[in-house]
């Protein structure tokens, strides 16, 4: 193989990895909390439980704080394994809440790629009016298999202070 051969394909191979490393710096992604080591790895980095936050873009006032797992050693470090599909989700209220838009149950509020192809970690939201509580699930889909596990956390919407909560049935599609 002609060395200018490789050089064009360790350029591919590159902007091929740094391509997300790029977008996932430059959107406001999830905080990241702590991350706690689960499985040791002698030579390579160790698999860790990874805890984030996330503000809902849509409402004021409400947090989602997760936890997913995160593959070690080289592959995951690179990126090329992939990930598991648990994932637990607490989301509460942390202000005076004030929704911005009209939404439709089951609106993806944030999403994250969990291998390199096809499997992705959703967190959504909806409303149960009759209660005046958001619901919040996160799963994991994949192109051929999906998994059923998931997670469910709710707010019920209360007072903050002097502030009237809205319904979160006047904002439903």
């Amino acid at each position: 193989m002609k060395f200018s051969t490789l050089v064009a394909i360790a350029a591919c191979a590159t902007a091929l990895l740094a391509a997300p490393l790029a977008k996932a710096a430059s959107d406001d992604g999830p905080e990241l909390i702590f991350k706690k080591n689960t499985v040791f790895h002698l030579l390579s980095p160790d698999a860790k439980l990874g805890t984030y936050v996330i503000d809902d873009p849509q409402v004021d006032g409400v947090a989602c704080y997760f936890t997913v797992p995160e593959q070690g050693g080289w592959t995951g470090w690179a990126g090329f394994s992939e990930q598991r599909s648990e994932t637990s989700l607490a989301c509460r209220q942390v202000g005076p809440v004030k929704i911005n838009a009209k939404f439709s149950q089951g609106q993806d509020i944030y999403e994250q790629r969990r291998s390199l192809f096809f499997k992705t970690m959703h967190i959504v939201r909806g409303c149960d009016p009759k209660r005046n509580v958001l619901v919040y699930l996160s799963y994991t889909d994949k192109l051929i298999d999906g998994s059923p596990q998931n997670s469910t956390s709710t707010v019920p919407l209360m007072p903050w202070g002097a502030d009237v909560p809205p319904k979160c049935g006047d904002f439903v599609q």
